[in-house]
């Protein structure tokens, strides 16, 4: 048994970044969600822009989840 320990360490560092990458880009949509101000505050405009920031954080992280379904899934290919 031949074991290809470069192919190994590549597995391991992508998804090790890919871990970490999902997990920062949730708590910045987590912390985007939370600025928010208050309704009646006059700063509807900022609630808005954070609104839109935080579900685009979702978003993508939605989609990373499932590429990675994708990718384990061989009848989805």
């Amino acid at each position: 048994m031949n074991t290809k320990w470069s192919a190994l360490g590549e597995v391991a560092v992508v998804a090790f970044a890919v871990g970490v990458s999902i997990v920062v880009i949730f708590a910045v949509g987590v912390l985007a969600w939370s600025v928010r101000p208050a309704a009646g505050t006059g700063r509807a405009r900022d609630g808005a822009l954070s609104a839109v920031a935080a579900g685009l954080c979702f978003l993508a992280c939605a989609l990373i989840v499932c590429y990675g379904i994708y990718l384990i899934v061989p009848q989805l290919h």
